[in-house]
């Protein structure tokens, strides 16, 4: 009988963002392929309907946390490596490809020992360590290329990998492969009932925006551009639906508040499935100020909604089309589009390209894997 193929996939924990929707859903991309999937997290916190498909793993990181930094992670890694043999392989060899994903992953399985293992980027190095900012930049440059130069990385868009390229030099080995989206699933979830008279609307009259309300996202941008789209008076305005929770999420209401928006504005916190939220919506509205690859996108695209965004570092221009696209940071650019595509939004419609399917991404890890196996990079 044929060994069937492992894949792991190593995550911090199951959170409600897109690099922890991204993990599941390749995960089904190899389940689909035939592998048994294993989704391996340092922490308990799940806030996602986990797939039946994968199986799942708990390895405490936080008995290492107060050793100090390397030695914390070198030990962990230790454990980890000899959890995945010991406890998913249960010592017949060694998984056919291993995911580690987003920044303490990241730190701990620089350490590994395991062969075929790949380090997933989700965001501009640049963005995300505010490097144009930092006092002590060359030293953490200097600590990036310790943690990357470790094993190949794979950036989920082009912007990313030009940018870590830029950033941490030639001695990385980077590669680019799209975040998976299951249109089926995502079909199905958006098909769930919403109580739209709870909230104050009436189904597709609206635009929306999800994400964390965090600085990436830019809700203070949106929050002004939504403002001056009111002032501008269009043949018609509607309210604006933010769905998603976060640190800065009491402020923006404050900022609404100030900016006399408050009865227009809906907060409707996180929802585990905002997939019918997006499909009812007019459009929409992403006004992010770096993004990774910006899976909200390519959702709205697959549940038929218009999508206009920002044209920040980096995704958005590797999927939408210039008309879609606003300049970063500009407010009055950002109303006027978003004026534009509540008279319009068929204008901004975009068809749903199949190379995002799970199993065609999954294929792409596994074409990769074996391309480096062949030239004794891994």
């Amino acid at each position: 009988m044929k060994k069937k193929k492992n894949a792991v996939l190593i995550i911090n924990c199951l959170q409600g963002g897109g690099a922890e929707r991204s993990v599941l859903t390749l995960g089904q991309g190899f389940f689909e392929l035939g592998y048994d999937v294993h989704v391996l997290r340092f922490k308990p916190l799940v806030e996602y309907d986990l797939n039946p498909n994968l199986q799942y793993h708990l390895v405490k990181f936080k008995p290492y946390k107060l050793i100090p930094t390397d030695l914390k992670y070198s030990l962990f890694a230790k454990k980890i490596d000899d959890y995945i043999l010991q406890k998913i392989m249960q010592g017949k060899g060694t998984p056919d490809i291993v995911l580690s994903n987003l920044e303490r992953p990241d730190r701990v399985m620089s350490f590994s020992k395991l062969p075929n293992l790949l380090h997933v980027i989700r965001n501009t190095i640049t963005q995300e360590y505010q490097l144009k900012t930092q006092s002590n930049r060359l030293a953490t440059i200097k600590d990036l290329v310790k943690v990357y130069q470790s094993h190949p990385c794979v950036c989920i868009s082009k912007g990313v990998k030009e940018d870590m390229n830029a950033v941490l030099g030639k001695e990385i080995e980077t590669h680019t492969i799209y975040n998976p989206f299951d249109i089926t699933n995502i079909m199905q979830m958006a098909n769930q009932d919403i109580d739209f008279k709870e909230l104050g609307i009436s189904d597709s009259n609206y635009m929306v925006h999800v994400g964390s309300f965090k600085t990436q996202k830019a809700h203070d941008l949106l929050l002004k551009a939504y403002r001056q789209y009111i002032d501008s008076k269009p043949l018609e305005v509607i309210p604006l639906v933010l769905v998603g929770q976060g640190k800065l999420m009491e402020e923006m209401k404050q900022l609404a508040i100030d900016l006399d928006i408050d009865k227009k504005v809906i907060f409707a916190g996180f929802n585990k499935n905002p997939y019918p939220f997006i499909k009812h919506a007019r459009f929409m509205v992403l006004s992010s100020r770096f993004e990774g690859f910006g899976r909200v996108i390519v959702e709205s695209i697959a549940v038929n909604t218009p999508v206009i965004s920002t044209d920040c570092p980096s995704g958005p221009r590797e999927i939408l089309p210039d008309t879609n696209l606003v300049e970063s940071e500009n407010v009055e650019v950002l109303a006027r589009k978003m004026a534009e595509c509540t008279i319009n939004p068929e204008r901004f419609h975009v068809d749903f390209d199949e190379q995002f399917l799970p199993k065609n991404i999954a294929k792409q890890y596994i074409e990769l894997i074996n391309d480096i196996k062949e030239n004794k990079h891994i």
